[in-house]
């Protein structure tokens, strides 16, 4: 049996020092330093080996989020190995995918996938651009998965989803009343957000950090808490305190794409003076 080989991983220096690391699978930014500092949760159980899943950084969610269809579990892309591309752009690094046989046994269709990573002195920006190449047409949900580390999560806040109404992930089709209140983490939160006007903001001590999306229509924001967060075998103990996941994400509808058409969404993390 030939031995398993961890996936490659990339590199990108940005300007005033700014950072990026991703693993070619997944397309998967691992690390984000900026200000001198790391922004990604990255468990140190993460186990790094072919066809499994991450844990932490920014899992790409395609083409099925979550349950929601006959797929596997969040889908094939994080765990699929993605082709690194050229680029012209100093401070951008790129990964595609494109329906193989292993991907047509799970989703019978075919298409392109295209992540791109790019830094700014006090951001990073991640792009998702899917192309349907097939002869009919196709639906797919998505997000980016992203774990933001924070040093206390109980004392952390998310701003800018007070007037937003949501659906617990367990609920199928029941949505709940907005908050009129910033999102506290003292318990385990998993909940889809319809179509946040704003971009939100979330505290972590002195620190704010901004979160903005566009064409996602639905932000997820998920902690495992305490007792979710013991039966994560690759999560470290307590690690649950250290991350919050606020993930662009196109959940509550899917995205319809016709033969041909294209679609892309982004997330921007800016970390605010």
């Amino acid at each position: 049996m030939a031995p398993l080989v961890e996936p490659p991983v990339l590199a990108l220096a940005g300007p005033d020092h700014s950072r990026i690391e991703a693993s070619a699978q997944g397309a998967q930014a691992l690390s984000w330093r900026c200000r001198g500092s790391e922004r990604l949760y990255l468990s140190p159980n993460a186990v790094f080996l072919p066809a499994q899943a991450i844990r932490g950084g920014v899992p790409v969610i395609f083409p099925q989020f979550s349950g929601l269809g006959p797929g596997p579990k969040h889908g094939f892309a994080r765990t699929h190995l993605w082709r690194p591309v050229a680029q012209t752009d100093l401070y951008r690094l790129s990964f595609a995918l494109d329906a193989d046989d292993a991907t047509m046994a799970l989703w019978p269709h075919r298409f392109s996938c295209k992540v791109s990573l790019s830094l700014d002195s006090d951001s990073m920006t991640i792009e998702l651009t899917v192309h349907n190449r097939d002869e009919h047409a196709f639906e797919f949900t998505a997000a980016l998965h992203t774990y933001l580390r924070v040093a206390d999560l109980s004392r952390s806040l998310l701003l800018g989803l007070e007037d937003v109404p949501y659906r617990l992930a367990a609920d199928v089709g029941l949505m709940h009343a907005a908050d009129d209140t910033p999102l506290r983490f003292d318990a385990e939160v998993d909940r889809i957000y319809a179509t946040p006007s704003r971009p939100l903001r979330l505290t972590d001590g002195d620190s704010v950090l901004r979160i903005a999306a566009s064409g996602f229509a639905d932000t997820v924001v998920w902690n495992p808490g305490a007792e979710g967060g013991a039966r994560l075998h690759d999560l470290e103990p307590d690690g649950y305190r250290h991350f919050v996941c606020v993930e662009a994400a196109a959940v509550l509808a899917p995205v319809k794409l016709a033969p041909g058409a294209s679609w892309a969404g982004d997330q921007r993390l800016t970390l605010e003076p």
